[in-house]
């Protein structure tokens, strides 16, 4: 069972350390609010949503839905359109917001949508989880591969909680609110390259 453990820990590293959206999103977070514990429905929704994802892979239900001729056309439409969205709310957020003014706008339900939006509303990480944790996970039966899905999903949570945490050491630097309005900046370009990217790439 050493073997699924350490294939899925590597695995998942190699799929979710990129800087991306999601992990983009989730550092904000953390970095905005004033205590880590704000942070967490950030964190739990975009681990299960990284959850489901995952065991839909393993367990091949997403083979099933990648079949669908609509499906990923659906898919990459959303995703554009909320990245923009995204990108747009993220860049014109106003350079007076303190840290604190900054997180009111982010409420619990606010923060729940755009964490599963930017998490399941992204055609890269769907194609990443069914493309090579899905067929990675064929080698493995029963027990292994249980195993091999939990190490990946373990690695996820582990992740995102890493992150927000990172994300609130860093906003205690700077108690002017300079920081996150750079930072927003630079979220907002991920964003809108991101959107772009999945634009065209489903063109050509």
């Amino acid at each position: 069972m050493t073997e699924p453990v350490i294939h899925g820990v590597l695995l998942a590293l190699g799929l979710i350390l990129p800087l991306g959206v999601q992990n983009v999103f989730v550092f904000n977070q953390g970095v905005l609010h004033k205590s880590f514990f704000r942070a967490l429905p950030v964190i739990i929704t975009a681990s299960l949503c990284d959850t489901l994802l995952i065991l839909l892979a393993v367990f091949g239900v997403s083979f099933i839905l990648l079949d669908s001729s609509l499906f990923m056309p659906l898919l990459i439409g959303a995703g554009v359109i909320f990245l923009f969205y995204m990108g747009w709310m993220t860049w014109n957020s106003s350079p007076e917001n303190t840290h604190e003014d900054a997180a009111k706008k982010f409420t619990f339900q606010k923060q729940v949508l755009f964490a599963a939006s930017v998490s399941l509303l992204n055609p890269h990480a769907i194609l990443d989880t069914v493309g090579v944790i899905g067929p990675s996970s064929l080698r493995y039966e029963g027990e292994d591969k249980i195993a091999f899905a939990l190490a990946c999903i373990i690695v996820s949570w582990l992740w995102f909680s890493s992150l927000a945490l990172a994300g609130r050491f860093s906003g205690k630097l700077d108690k002017s609110g300079r920081y996150v309005l750079v930072l927003n900046k630079l979220s907002a370009l991920v964003m809108w390259a991101a959107a772009i990217y999945l634009a065209v790439s489903a063109v050509w």
